[in-house]
């Protein structure tokens, strides 16, 4: 059974930090993901990261987020600094998404793209 286990989420001021952590079990996936999904909103794309290391994010989070991955312990980790208000939403992590050799851009955020996804976690961020 494929598991996907987040933690780390919780609030913070605006200008704060916080570091979520997705554990995977069961498998090594060739790209793993965070996503995020505000009130009223559709889930986005926020950063992935390939089997060679190499990060894509989306523009908002440019400059603040930072995507790695602990490969002998199968966990992904998203620092987040300089949380906004905006950034408040319950953050997923997913697996098994595609293979890249460059950040393609939005397109490389599209859901079904992921074949395994966790609980997600809360993270809230007040002004």
């Amino acid at each position: 059974q494929v598991q996907l286990v987040e933690s780390g989420g919780g609030s913070v001021q605006s200008g704060g930090s916080l570091r979520l952590s997705c554990a995977a079990s069961g498998s090594t996936y060739s790209t793993m993901g965070w996503f995020r999904q505000a009130p009223g909103k559709e889930r986005e794309g926020v950063a992935s990261i390939n089997s060679a290391g190499l990060p894509c994010y989306t523009d908002s989070v440019k400059g603040r987020f930072t995507i790695s991955q602990d490969n002998a312990k199968n966990t992904v980790y998203l620092q987040m600094n300089g949380l906004k208000p905006e950034d408040t939403a319950i953050y997923y992590c997913a697996a098994d998404g595609p293979k890249y050799s460059y950040c393609w851009g939005p397109h490389l955020f599209r859901l079904s793209y992921f074949g395994y996804w966790g609980q997600g976690t809360q993270v809230t961020v007040s002004s």
